[in-house]
């Protein structure tokens, strides 16, 4: 072995192998540590409100067809 030269031990690899996956991990979490977290769930979050506003907008017209047949079925009803 060359005089500087250092064999790389199993420890060695070990932290090595640990920190690219640290590396990986942090490419996800900008900032603070946690914004890339936050960020999907915003998304789901979204997506949450997105159904729901649809949810109201076919109750609402729901309720208005229902309530044009009610009109119609009284003013047949009254002649």
């Amino acid at each position: 072995m060359v005089e500087g030269e250092r064999c790389m031990t199993e420890f060695d690899a070990q932290v090595l192998a640990d920190l690219s996956v640290l590396k990986n991990q942090m490419a996800t979490l900008p900032g603070d540590g946690n914004s890339g977290r936050i960020a999907i769930i915003e998304g789901r979050v979204d997506k949450h409100e997105q159904s729901f506003q649809r949810a109201k907008g076919f109750a609402v017209a729901t309720g208005a067809v229902f309530t044009l047949v009610q009109f119609v079925l009284q003013l047949l009803h009254r002649k």
